[in-house]
């Protein structure tokens, strides 16, 4: 007996996503301290990035360059997790109250504009998008420490939200911690509130994000199917 179809997407999309984190997370390292680094510098003409990587290299910079993998699981996990079946839930809800629109066998929507589908899917996508990206922002926040404290090296601890100078003993205690220890540290520091730092700004540019990329993917999807098909106006919008 087969396993169920949901379970075998669920896993294929898990271990994709682990696959996925594996390879982003040193470019999520490298990044993050080089944009630390940009600020530090106030606007010098030396690459951030380089720097970033000199600073990140030597003795264990393989550890260094995959700080915060787990944390980077663990927060794209439960965000694709959360967004799309929010996502396909809110589009199917918005196309049956829409007038005039016709399901095939298929599944495809024969009587829906170019214009309209846009619309709809990129609502739909970052309306779950960004509700996604606030519950996750936790997970958000003690992946950014994590890979800043890889490469703070008795440098300030870039914290995020704002600008907040720390002795090279503290930043020094980020280091070589687990996810759930940082958590714990940033929960003693600030209060639970402390993980939802930057949770508006991140579900704000999520929204865009996702609907953006999503309605034009939808869009676009639909335009070359109409292409394939006779009898299908082409540049009905």
């Amino acid at each position: 007996m087969g396993l169920p179809q949901p379970l075998v997407h669920s896993g294929a999309s898990a271990i994709a996503e682990c696959a996925s984190c594996f390879v982003l997370t040193p470019s999520e390292v490298i990044k993050q301290n080089a944009q630390m680094l940009q600020q530090q510098s106030g606007g010098s003409r030396r690459s951030a990035s380089l720097q970033a990587m000199k600073q990140l290299g030597g003795a264990g910079a393989g550890r260094k360059l995959l700080s915060g993998y787990s944390a980077l699981v663990a927060r794209n996990l439960p965000f694709t997790a959360l967004q799309f079946p929010i996502f396909e839930y809110l589009r199917a809800r918005i196309w049956r109250r829409r007038p005039g629109i016709l399901e095939n066998g298929n599944g495809m929507r024969e009587k829906r504009g170019l214009l309209e589908t846009g619309v709809v899917t990129g609502t739909s996508a970052g309306l779950a998008g960004s509700f996604a990206a606030v519950v996750t922002t936790p997970m958000d926040v003690v992946k950014t420490r994590m890979m800043l404290a890889a490469g703070s090296n008795n440098s300030d601890l870039n914290q995020g939200a704002r600008d907040r100078e720390l002795p090279s003993q503290d930043a020094n205690k980020y280091k070589a911690r687990g996810g759930l220890a940082v958590a714990r540290g940033v929960i003693l520091e600030r209060g639970i509130s402390g993980l939802f730092r930057g949770a508006v700004l991140r579900g704000v540019w999520t929204a865009v994000g996702s609907g953006l990329y999503l309605g034009t993917y939808e869009v676009a999807k639909v335009w070359l199917a109409r292409r394939k098909r006779p009898g299908i106006e082409h540049n009905s919008l």
